[in-house]
């Protein structure tokens, strides 16, 4: 399915240009750069693939969106996007495996899904996220999406205790309202919650969905074999906030 959907690309910049994978050579670019993020640099314990490759069942039902060097061509950056369409065939969401998602399915509208996103280490510090999220907000627009969500990825610590401190930051900071909480499938090993004592910054990619006005749909659920805390964000459209929609939205509208 990788050229499935329309795949239309950003106005190509000096340095980074974003577009959809229309080819199966193209999805494992995407593939490779995964293996690479989470496989060597992380150590997460992958399940399976040709060799160099992080691949899974979703692969194939998703959309691939790729952040590329304008210069060289080189995939920088990527994440995958799972309509609610696609998601009915395979007959689950990603972040089924780690929540019960409770009301999230039932929303009123479009679901997207996103996953799988990772920068290479080279260009966290840059444009390439803001890149991707403007290929993200194309594509919304485009399908005309009501909603996106999608788990990120928390560093554990000694005994949790880093997740947990960065879950302070959240709770303070983009907390869903409770009717829209899900239930993690597996917990943290601490509930320490000293609001007053215990804190951490928030890593990029959460820092980015705050940014942009999603919230953290309740607790993580902790993920042994990548190492990490996994918490659902979730962005409702209409509550974008205004200054990431001028950048991002009203950018997309060119592609």
């Amino acid at each position: 399915m990788a050229g499935s959907a329309t795949a239309r690309s950003v106005k190509r910049g000096e340095r980074l240009f974003v577009e959809l994978a229309a080819t199966e050579r193209e999805v494992r670019e995407a593939q490779a750069l995964r293996y690479r993020v989470f496989g060597e640099e992380l150590g997460a314990k992958l399940k399976g693939g040709a060799p160099g490759l992080d691949v899974d069942e979703f692969d194939s039902y998703c959309q691939h969106l790729l952040v590329r060097e304008t210069r060289t061509g080189r995939v920088v950056g990527c994440t995958r996007i799972l309509t609610d369409e696609n998601a009915a065939r395979l007959g689950r969401f990603y972040s089924e495996g780690e929540f019960d998602l409770g009301p999230i399915p039932r929303l009123p509208g479009r679901l997207l899904e996103v996953g799988r996103t990772c920068i290479s280490p080279e260009h966290r510090a840059g444009s390439a996220i803001a890149v991707l999220w403007s290929g993200l907000a194309g594509y919304i627009n485009l399908h005309g999406f009501d909603y996106l969500f999608g788990c990120a990825s928390m560093p554990l610590g000694e005994d949790d205790i880093q997740a947990a401190a960065i879950m302070n930051r959240l709770r303070r900071q983009a907390m869903a309202p409770e009717a829209i909480r899900v239930e993690p499938r597996v917990p943290l090993l601490t509930n320490l919650t000293l609001d007053d004592v215990l804190d951490a910054p928030l890593p990029a990619l959460l820092r980015a969905y705050t940014r942009l006005g999603a919230k953290a749909c309740g607790e993580p659920c902790r993920d042994p074999d990548f190492a990490v805390a996994d918490v659902l964000m979730l962005l409702n459209i209409d509550d974008l906030n205004p200054t990431y929609s001028r950048h991002f939205l009203d950018r997309a509208s060119d592609l």
